[in-house]
């Protein structure tokens, strides 16, 4: 994928450790704007071990669920602010997240799942 077509997010952590995630996804939950993201490194989005994995992987992916705040910049421009979601939704926001991916994956013709 082009570097232009990523929606690339930078976030600085208490530490100011800087962190590049990409954003894989976005999803309504409750009437609220949410996104999926993963490290900016695109072997990462496939699997946490830097590896291509066959069918049937068992590692896990570092994914980030974030609520997105839209704001305007004062020159008038249209923003997405990033903020952690509750933790009391956490649970309701994961299971939200991993039923849209096993969607999007059962969609997939069978020689698109034999590619990944």
């Amino acid at each position: 994928m082009d570097q232009e077509e990523r929606d690339i997010v930078e976030f600085s952590d208490e530490e100011g450790n800087t962190l590049i995630l990409e954003v894989m996804d976005y999803f309504f939950y409750n009437g609220e704007e949410f996104a999926v993201l993963c490290d900016a490194d695109e072997e990462a989005c496939v699997c946490d071990h830097g590896e291509d994995c066959e069918d049937g992987c068992e590692h896990e992916k570092n994914l980030y669920i974030m609520k997105v705040i839209a704001t305007t910049g004062e020159d008038g421009e249209e923003m997405e602010e990033f903020i952690s979601p509750e933790e009391s939704m956490m649970e309701q926001l994961i299971e939200v997240v991993q039923a849209r991916f096993l969607e999007e994956d059962d969609d997939l013709p069978e020689d698109d799942k034999e590619e990944e």
